[in-house]
């Protein structure tokens, strides 16, 4: 009886301690579910840290205890977070409304270029004037008595002003003998004189150019090198196209290329046809082609360039004839005027000049250039009085207005004015 009360006790004893046991781990022992660490995953690569550690049973239930009363101080918190002003990025300002831009003006014409002003004739012989009828006039003006000293300082100015020798005795003689006549009695008059002799001079007798004679009308151009040969050509071409002429121009100057190419750039500017061939061709042959082709284009007026020829050179000058009889075969009486190109800058070498190709060919007509670049201007009576041979055109400047027709009576006032 008493062995069965002990294990009876025993057994109520032993439920009691395991009743309280499990009060005590219900109280203090129970883990947090919400702490317990995940099941570990498969490691990615490369691998992440491992999980720290948990926090020991009290500091898990006081974290348990403050997390509700700290996430609404938190909230609050956060809520009252102020931005600094530098962190603050503006918001852009709206687009500006767009602005038409004004329309282009329109593009303003181009000025048409200034023709070239043609010269004055007494603009172009300035610098001869100064030379000769200056230096005259101070010789014979403000003299009290016109006599033998007077004569010879008037003798010196006209030997240096190149117009030569028998001019100058020409000259002197009409003075001289009109001074013992008693006819001259002021130095006014001796100029005017001197001025009318000066003109009988240029007025000889001459043929006339006569453009409507033949169809075509050809002229040969000859001279040296240097002198204004082709330009000339050019220029006189295209005169005669603002009258309503038809014009074939012959590039013969075969031996100087920049001669071809020149009057091809003048027959082109004036609206000429331009017969050439290769350097170094036959000059004649090129004439020959240029005369033809004016014959059968019923052409008005046909211009021959020729190669430059030193006139004391005999061989090539009588290349010249050679040329000017193949002119005749290719049209009957051609060429009808043999003009010769002179430079008035080379003074006493232009008359030399003038003098040889003169009893080579027979000239017709004369063209002095650049009369506005040189004070020898008086060349032109000496070449006038010895040879004879007419002045059919001046140069007085660049532009093609600057040649222009010589008419004796202009020339000498323009001289004197």
């Amino acid at each position: 009886m008493f062995e069965q009360m002990d294990a009876i006790n025993w057994v109520v004893i032993a439920a009691f301690v395991v009743l309280v046991i499990a009060f005590i781990w219900f109280l203090f022992g129970k883990p947090d579910q919400t702490e317990l660490p995940a099941p570990e995953k498969p490691k990615p690569l490369p691998p992440e840290p491992a999980p720290s550690a948990p926090p020991a049973a009290d500091e898990q239930q006081a974290a348990l205890r403050e997390e509700p009363a700290r996430a609404p101080a938190e909230a609050e918190e956060e809520a009252e977070v102020t931005i600094p002003p530098e962190a603050v990025v503006p918001a852009s300002p709206p687009p500006a409304p767009a602005v038409e831009a004004p329309p282009e003006p329109a593009p303003r014409a181009e000025p048409a270029p200034t023709p070239p002003r043609k010269k004055s004739l007494k603009e172009g012989l300035a610098k001869t004037q100064e030379g000769l009828i200056s230096r005259i006039r101070k010789v014979i003006f403000g003299k009290p008595e016109l006599d033998a000293k007077v004569l010879d300082e008037l003798e010196e100015v006209l030997y240096t002003a190149d117009v030569g020798v028998k001019t100058v005795e020409r000259l002197l003689d009409v003075v001289r003998d009109r001074l013992n006549k008693k006819e001259l009695n002021n130095a006014q008059a001796v100029q005017d004189a001197i001025k009318e002799e000066m003109e009988r001079m240029l007025e000889f007798e001459a043929r006339p150019i006569s453009w409507d004679s033949a169809k075509p009308y050809v002229i040969m151009v000859v001279g040296v090198n240097g002198v204004g040969k082709t330009t000339t050509i050019g220029k006189l071409a295209s005169k005669l196209r603002e009258e309503g002429k038809t014009v074939v121009l012959g590039a013969g100057d075969t031996f100087r290329a920049a001669a071809v190419e020149q009057l091809k750039i003048w027959g082109e500017r004036a609206g000429c046809e331009v017969h050439a061939m290769a350097e170094g061709a036959d000059p004649a042959a090129v004439s020959f082609d240029a005369v033809k082709a004016g014959v059968e284009k019923k052409a008005d007026v046909v211009i021959c360039d020729t190669a430059g020829r030193l006139h004391t050179k005999t061989p090539l000058m009588e290349e010249l004839r050679k040329v000017h009889r193949v002119m005749g075969k290719a049209h009957e009486g051609a060429p009808h005027e043999v003009w010769l190109v002179l430079d008035a800058t080379n003074g006493q070498n232009a008359v030399q000049q003038a003098r040889q190709f003169n009893e080579m060919l027979n000239l017709t007509g004369i063209v002095l250039t650049k009369l506005d670049g040189t004070a020898k201007g008086g060349v032109i009576l000496q070449i006038c009085n010895e040879l004879k041979a007419p002045i059919r055109y001046i140069g007085i400047g660049e532009s093609k207005e600057d040649l222009q027709e010589f008419h004796p009576r202009e020339f000498i006032d323009a001289l004197f004015s």
